[in-house]
């Protein structure tokens, strides 16, 4: 490959106008310039296409359900010879891309792990999930790859459609199993669309918690271990919860919203599956 490889970044977008200017501004501030960026909307009725337009990129309009198949359509328009997906309420710090591709080109990584962290400034709880992510600094398994080479992407399929929670730690699941190498740079990405409140946390984890059942059926016990509100990383960095105690309470009252919501979507998917079985079941007799 050598020289300046292109790199594809690939940002999904729904009503994504709050957050999405100060995404590609984020882009646009790169050190390295050799980019392409896809926009893949599926529908916005806010200003996220024109916002996009204004940048000069390339926008996909398409019909489809959820963030995969965007991701997925976006990655087969890519002319790039790396793959970035970067979701629409992110921003990366300046020299992210180009320590990304110095890890693959000079090292010869195959995928990239770049750290998420929340802006903290945005709510009380932005400020808790911050400590939560932090954590994470380091782990290999409550982590997701999302830079990585064009083929080694689709050698392992790409997104799987069917799933609308936990797809990102499918891929990359997949990309481990495979045995390609993951590298780990410095420069983060950071979250701006982060909660502000508890209802926002509430129906966020109703939501993946309605099909998070089809990620763990097919992930298995490493699924569970990355939905796991019990994880390695807390007891590595326990001493971090002395140090503030206030966050410290703000961390268990997030994760019992976050995870008794998750359960209440996971009852109420499984009884919509249930009651459409029955349905196709009365139907054919």
């Amino acid at each position: 490959m050598g020289g300046n490889p292109l790199v594809s970044i690939i940002i999904p977008t729904y009503n994504s106008a709050g957050t999405l200017r100060r995404t590609l501004d984020s882009i646009a501030g790169q050190t390295y310039d050799n980019i392409e960026v896809i926009v893949v909307d599926k529908g916005s009725s806010d200003s996220t296409v024109e916002i996009a337009e204004s940048f000069g990129v390339r926008v996909l309009l398409v019909r489809v359900r959820e963030r995969s198949e965007q991701k997925n359509l976006g990655a087969r328009e890519a002319r790039g010879d790396y793959l970035y997906f970067v979701d629409s309420d992110f921003i990366l710090e300046p020299r992210v891309v180009e320590e990304a591709v110095s890890k693959c080109e000079l090292e010869g990584y195959d995928a990239v792990l770049i750290h998420n962290t929340s802006d903290p400034t945005i709510s009380f709880w932005a400020r808790v999930r911050k400590f939560e992510r932090d954590f994470y600094i380091g782990d290999r398994v409550n982590v997701a790859v999302r830079f990585m080479r064009r083929e080694v992407f689709f050698s392992v399929g790409g997104f799987d459609e069917s799933l609308v929670a936990g797809e990102d730690y499918d891929l990359h699941n997949r990309i481990v199993e495979a045995g390609y190498r993951i590298g780990e740079i410095l420069s983060r990405e950071v979250h701006i669309g982060e909660p502000r409140t508890l209802l926002d946390v509430a129906k966020k984890h109703f939501y993946y918690g309605r099909t998070i059942g089809r990620f763990i059926a097919k992930n298995g016990r490493r699924g569970v271990a990355q939905i796991s509100p019990v994880r390695p990383s807390y007891l590595r960095n326990w001493r971090r919860f002395l140090e503030d105690p206030v966050i410290t309470i703000g961390f268990v009252v997030y994760q019992t919203v976050r995870y008794s919501s998750a359960a209440a979507g996971l009852l109420a998917g499984s009884i919509e599956a249930g009651a459409r079985r029955l349905r196709r079941a009365n139907a054919n007799r």
